[in-house]
């Protein structure tokens, strides 16, 4: 019997889900609270066949007629007013991850933590997709889940990142191996305190039995606690300590210690990524291969030929002897200490946006007289040179747009200088995702 199901939010997240929902063979009513939003527009992409119906505005008691279910988009908030509504009806909250979960076959690896999950899922799919013929890699890193959950089979192994706001509303989603990279603050604005935050990322193990694994960050005193008592086997990587149990760094090489074995695997070297954290990134992801019997010959080769992900540290252009990275994706201070770290030489940072409650004390000090000069953009320019100037950095300028802070960085670099974008903050309000943002960036870098 055919169910009525509630999406709520109409973005990319929510008309997957209803599409998902659809080819099940179950009805869809599309929620979202933005009155404005125009009818015809949003259900331009369904069959006049497809038993979908829209709601724009506030949610009443009595649209929950026959609504067995509500799936909700992950940009949402659990405050959200209509969600009270839910409750009082009764009517169980579903992720658009768990909805994919409920419905997908096979093997699952799910990645979460503030800092590297695109990178470390992006790795992770090309590695499965070296060894295994059927592989899919989706959530966070751009294709929703319930997009490809019902093309998977017993065969299948389907890589996952997954967000804290994905993991708030999870039922029985249960990985076959998890990893969580690392916890900072993140998301206040939305979690409120960092004890939720954390709580809500450990949750990615709550339905893992002593038959599935967690890879975790030993050096975060976090999740080395966390993993002396979750139910699945703990496995631990680190960049700056030698594990018994393993995988961490001997000099150059990235090495597994395994029953008082040691295994050489890779050399940092040989990688196309700049940076300790994201030698973390690879630790983690071999831990994951591994896991699901990638032989380590593979993983190899498929770890050395890995190029950055896009809007991750990566590289757009020299001009004038002067080296551009976009780091767009760097949108909170820790991820944007890492891009700091990982570039080689004295470099001239753009940063600033939206303002998630996040603090710059820590960033700013990361600096270490490697930063020379910083371009600050968007809402949150004047509380970050507040921050750097009572940390004694006052090198600070400001733009009013992205081709501007290009342009101010070209004219203060010198040849052999770096400049980079890792703005340390969402981009909403100036762009409407850190992908535009990285890619104003790219087009005004290459425009020079």
């Amino acid at each position: 019997m055919s169910q009525k199901i509630l999406v709520a939010g109409s973005g990319k997240s929510g008309i997957a889900a209803s599409r998902m929902i659809l080819k099940t063979g179950d009805e869809v009513v599309l929620y979202d609270s933005n009155d404005a939003l125009k009818e015809d527009e949003l259900l331009s992409g369904f069959g006049k066949a497809d038993k979908i119906s829209l709601i724009l505005g506030e949610l009443k008691k009595e649209d929950l007629k026959d609504i067995t279910l509500c799936v909700i988009s992950p940009g949402i908030g659990l405050d959200a007013p209509f969600v009270s509504v839910l409750k009082e009806g009764n009517i169980p909250i579903w992720s658009e991850i768990q909805l994919a979960y409920h419905h997908a076959k096979g093997k699952l690896a799910a990645i979460t933590g503030t800092n590297g999950k695109t990178t470390t899922t992006a790795l992770t799919g090309e590695i499965m997709k070296a060894f295994y013929d059927d592989v899919y890699v989706v959530g966070n890193i751009g294709i929703p889940y319930t997009d490809e959950a019902l093309k998977t089979t017993e065969d299948s192994v389907t890589v996952a990142e997954v967000s804290s706001f994905q993991l708030e509303t999870i039922t029985d989603f249960r990985p076959d191996v998890s990893a969580i990279l690392n916890i900072t603050p993140d998301h206040l604005n939305r979690h409120k305190t960092m004890e939720c935050y954390i709580e809500v990322k450990e949750s990615i193990t709550v339905n893992q039995t002593e038959n599935d694994c967690c890879i975790l960050n030993y050096d975060d005193p976090v999740l080395r606690e966390f993993g002396e008592h979750m139910k699945p086997r703990a496995i631990y990587f680190s960049s700056r300590k030698p594990l018994k149990e393993g995988y961490c760094m001997d000099g150059d090489f990235i090495i597994r210690n395994h029953d008082g074995r040691r295994e050489e695997i890779v050399n940092i070297h040989e990688l196309n990524l700049l940076g300790r954290h994201n030698h973390e990134n690879v630790m983690a992801a071999i831990a994951i291969a591994s896991e699901l019997n990638v032989p380590m010959e593979v993983i190899k080769k498929a770890v050395c030929e890995f190029q950055a992900v896009e809007h991750r540290i990566e590289f757009v252009a020299e001009k004038a002897g002067v080296k551009y990275y976009n780091d767009s994706k760097g949108t909170n201070p820790d991820a944007a200490i890492q891009a700091v770290k990982a570039m080689p030489g004295p470099t001239i940072l753009i940063a600033g946006g939206y303002d998630k409650n996040s603090e710059y004390d820590e960033w700013i000090e990361s600096f270490d007289g490697k930063v020379k000069y910083m371009v600050l953009l968007g809402q949150t320019r004047e509380k970050i040179a507040e921050c750097a100037a009572k940390h004694g950095f006052t090198n600070v300028m400001y733009a009013e747009d992205m081709q501007e802070a290009v342009r101010v960085c070209a004219s203060y670099a010198n040849m052999g200088d770096y400049v980079l974008l890792s703005p340390a903050c969402a981009s909403w309000g100036m762009f409407k995702c850190y992908e535009e943002r990285g890619e104003i960036f790219k087009e005004c870098v290459r425009s020079l």
